[in-house]
């Protein structure tokens, strides 16, 4: 987007160029006219002509000094500002000058401190002062998808890959049985309106998803330990894993 100094140049260029071709343009009409109107219809002793261009040329030169006066009139006045940092102190203003600045400050020091929340709360996120303080419930839930994913592509290899638009009943239907009752289900809800729905998380449904996660994550973590009992296989479910913190869980 065009800044404001280009724009303003722009503008000073056209009306510019417009005023340059309409003086042409009434010039050359003039002239011709002169020529038209003369009793010999050409340009010897046509004083009429040299009147008008006398005039035109007058204008241009007029014009031009006042261009260079005020080039010149603007470049002085800069010259006299300092270029030093000079800090404005009482006695540089007007007693009434000084106290009206102290007493707007004030105003806006006040304002501001007032301004501040204490204790508010926003659809989505969690309460102040909570566990939930700054949590986003939308990006929350959502993040727990790939780590349960990756888990589950642990206990079971040929796991299809997640797929963005397919519902996690379907797509975790292959673990469904070794998951606690209901808690696919609950999580599923908690992702598809975190992923959809127009209205914000509350508090409660965001804690029957996330409470449905851990709960996955946990059945899937015992899984794993007997099925590295029984194969003899190293215990990588919580040491590769990690914690519910890491996994975002």
């Amino acid at each position: 987007m065009p800044s404001f100094p280009l724009l303003s140049t722009l503008g000073y260029v056209f009306l510019l160029l417009v005023t340059i071709c309409a003086m042409f343009l009434s010039c050359v009409a003039l002239l011709s006219q002169s020529v038209r109107t003369s009793p010999r219809r050409d340009w010897k002793n046509n004083f009429n002509a040299v009147v008008i261009g006398a005039a035109y040329v007058l204008v241009l030169v007029i014009s031009l000094l006042f261009c260079v006066k005020r080039r010149i009139a603007v470049r002085l006045r800069m010259s006299r500002i300092n270029k030093d940092y000079k800090l404005v102190t009482k006695d540089d203003m007007p007693n009434t000058v000084h106290e009206y600045i102290i007493r707007e400050y004030l105003r806006s020091c006040l304002i501001a401190s007032i301004s501040v929340p204490t204790s508010s709360s926003h659809p989505g996120w969690g309460l102040q002062g909570t566990k939930y303080d700054g949590v986003e419930f939308r990006s929350k839930i959502l993040s727990t998808v790939r780590p349960i994913d990756d888990m589950a592509h642990l206990v079971i290899p040929h796991h299809p890959p997640l797929k963005p638009h397919v519902r996690l009943v379907h797509h975790f239907r292959f673990i469904a049985p070794l998951l606690p009752p209901n808690a696919l289900a609950l999580w599923d809800s908690a992702v598809q309106m975190a992923k959809l729905s127009e209205r914000e998380m509350s508090q409660e449904e965001f804690e029957l998803g996330w409470e449905a996660a851990i709960e996955i994550k946990r059945a899937l973590d015992e899984t794993r330990q007997e099925m590295s009992l029984l194969t003899n296989m190293p215990n990588i479910s919580t040491t590769a894993l990690g914690s519910s913190e890491d996994l975002g869980l």
